[in-house]
């Protein structure tokens, strides 16, 4: 399981002219991709890690200041393009295996107390930020 969260100021999800996701900052903008292997487990060690990672200002924490988050399901995190001009998506894991992990990942978010705002897994999304910083930071679990 893959994840890149960046610091925002204010991010929102829109589908098809749609806001299906927003939030107001300080928080977090969070890509999460899917690989075949990945488990509950590691959507809940992801949860964990993404709730206390202290990366906000005066170096808190989302738990620290109750600062929501928006999370977006992301296969192309997975992507491959080392080898010609079209990268390949074999690593990222299929619909069917994926959506329940980035569900997951939400659900344990809730649990721990967070404010979550998400995309709509499959979608063609319109995603527009304001990068804090800018700072992002790469999670793999």
């Amino acid at each position: 399981m893959r994840a890149v969260a960046q610091v925002v100021t204010e991010a929102k999800v829109i589908v098809e002219g749609e806001v299906v996701g927003s939030i107001l900052g300080p928080g977090l903008c969070v890509l999460v991709g899917v690989t075949h292997d990945d488990t509950p487990e590691q959507a809940a060690l992801l949860a964990r890690k993404l709730w206390s990672l202290r990366v906000l200002e005066g170096e808190k924490s989302c738990s620290d200041l109750d600062a929501p988050l928006l999370v977006i399901s992301q296969f192309t995190l997975y992507g491959d393009a080392r080898k010609g001009r079209r990268p390949t998506w074999n690593a990222a894991a299929p619909g069917p295996v994926a959506e329940p992990l980035v569900d997951e990942v939400v659900a344990q978010l809730r649990a721990l107390g967070a404010t979550v705002e998400t995309g709509r897994f499959g979608a063609d999304m319109k995603v527009s930020l304001v990068n804090d910083g800018p700072f992002t930071v790469l999670l793999e679990f």
